[in-house]
């Protein structure tokens, strides 16, 4: 097919649409590069370290007047931000799709979300409690207070290169925290303009809101190291590979800087016996083959009873070989492109490793585009194992499934959380006794445990979290706001002559 978009002429419209200065991407020295065509798309300015101590030193002293305004006027601040993504929705989601491959309905999902978690903070704005504590002082009171923590740092990856920034930023931003803000390197565009669109929210809020609130540092490698060992930075939430996460992790406990760590996922999915079948088929193909693989939360293990082993596996491999790969921007194909040649590269390798531990794979190879030979589509890869071994226990950021075997319940459960990194997981069960089993402290050991649905997909209001291999970050909803503040236990004595301690006196005159 030949193409009919010319995605460096659209990205240009698109940034110029959604107000980001032309000098900001094609006066630059960062080439940018969208998986859909391979083309670079345009060059972005860097930050070094020198830029970074600066933009926090300026973030922290914004941080010093926006702790002073009250939580809930803060929170009006985000409910601008939710009023100018929704009126930009279309166009940052295309953005988005040009940027990260991903298809169109993820493009635009990815920006509700955005919009659904300013929607969430708005409300929490008027809901930062404190308990009131029971003292065994007479004559006292003892009560909590949440304060503002400080500047947020926030590292985001190319998989969701705009809502993970939200999750963070809304709340950080009712907390009365400042913000710095290091996207992938992969995905600048999405970064700039998502920053245009706060920059405008805050335009429309007023003079409540100081100078530099929110600041956005591109850069490598370098200018992250330089925002993580800022000790100004009260906060990083860091989202990315478990390497990256043990690389952040020591430097930040180093300093005793608080960490949020989303990283990545080997997530694994349960068939019992007693599963609706279709219910299954439908969920897995989903959560396995949906933006390419490259989610955090993609399905990359599935552990299927022996029973319905034979029934199941060969309706998915039709699934997998029947499923629609092509360019998100002129088609309505289901998955879109990997994000570079070194993501292709990965899968490649793992599914050679997979064969030689005895895999039988079914796809993998690339899907040629015409006119897009530096673009890498491929089709999703189904392997199954004759047992959970090699690179099973390794994440692949590609749509790779690997698909075993098991006969006791009591075994599934060892196997799905015999691996280190895992972020969600799933169970397809009637069986209650089962789906209990698998949701108690005894069952899955990730962060998000799901019956009868698949792995992807967390939802605003729940809190989402709990890499299990680093304790487990907490972004989103729920108390997850209690990470961008600090506490404090106050004590009021209202007594008027009572003694400190029974026995205890001194003289006082």
């Amino acid at each position: 097919m030949t193409s009919t978009v010319d995605v460096r002429q659209e990205t240009g419209r698109l940034l110029d649409a959604l107000g980001v200065e032309r000098a900001a991407w094609t006066k630059g020295t960062m080439a940018s590069h969208s998986p859909v065509s391979g083309e670079e798309i345009a060059r972005v300015a860097v930050a070094s370290a020198t830029d970074t101590g600066r933009v926090v030193d300026v973030a922290h002293e914004a941080f010093k007047a926006w702790r002073n305004v009250p939580a809930p006027r803060r929170g009006e601040l985000v409910r601008l931000l939710g009023e100018e993504l929704r009126a930009n929705k279309e166009a940052l989601g295309r953005l988005v799709s040009i940027e990260a491959g991903k298809i169109a309905s993820e493009g635009l999902g990815e920006v509700q979300e955005m919009i659904d978690i300013c929607d969430f903070a708005v409300g929490l704005s008027r809901q930062l409690y404190g308990l009131t504590i029971a003292t065994e002082r007479p004559g006292h009171r003892m009560m909590e207070t949440w304060h503002p923590l400080g500047v947020v740092g926030i590292i985001s990856a190319f998989n969701f290169p705009v809502a993970v920034w939200s999750w963070n930023a809304a709340l950080a931003l009712v907390a009365g925290d400042s913000i710095v803000w290091k996207p992938s390197e992969k995905t600048p565009l999405t970064a700039l303009a998502t920053h245009a669109i706060l920059e405008r929210a805050i335009a429309r809020f007023g003079p409540d809101a100081p100078a530099n609130l929110s600041q956005l540092l591109i850069g490598d490698r370098a200018t992250g190291e330089a925002l993580v060992d800022n000790p100004k930075v009260a906060l990083i939430s860091a989202t990315g590979s478990t390497r990256m996460g043990r690389e952040v992790g020591p430097r930040l406990a180093k300093r005793f800087a608080r960490s949020i760590l989303e990283l990545g996922g080997n997530n694994a999915g349960i068939v019992c016996p007693s599963a609706d079948l279709d219910m299954a088929l439908r969920a897995i193909a989903f959560g396995a083959m949906g933006t390419a693989g490259q989610r955090c939360t993609t399905l990359r293990r599935l552990i299927v009873h022996e029973s319905v082993y034979d029934t199941l596996v060969p309706r998915l491999r039709k699934a997998y070989e029947s499923v629609s790969v092509g360019n998100p921007l002129e088609t309505s194909a289901l998955v879109g492109p990997l994000v570079d040649k070194a993501a292709f590269e990965a899968m490649q390798k793992a599914l050679q490793a997979a064969k030689a531990e005895g895999g039988v794979v079914t796809g993998g190879a690339r899907v040629a585009e015409a006119g897009k030979d530096t673009a890498y589509y491929v089709r999703p890869a189904l392997v199954e194992m004759p047992k959970q071994s090699g690179p099973v226990l390794e994440e692949t950021f590609a749509p790779i499934l690997y698909v075993m075997k098991y006969s006791d319940f009591n075994d599934a459960i060892a196997m799905h959380n015999a691996v280190a990194a895992g972020l969600s997981s799933s169970i397809f069960t009637l069986d209650m006794r089962e789906a209990e089993a698998f949701l108690s402290a005894g069952g899955s050991d990730c962060g998000i445990a799901n019956v009868n649905i698949g792995t992807s997909g967390a939802e605003i209001g729940g809190a989402f979290g709990g890499e299990k291999e680093t304790g487990g970050g907490r972004e989103s909803g729920s108390d997850a706001w209690k990470g961008y503040m600090r506490r404090a236990t106050n004590t009021v004595n209202y007594s008027t002559a009572l003694p400190l301690a029974q026995g205890v006196s001194f003289d006082i005159e």
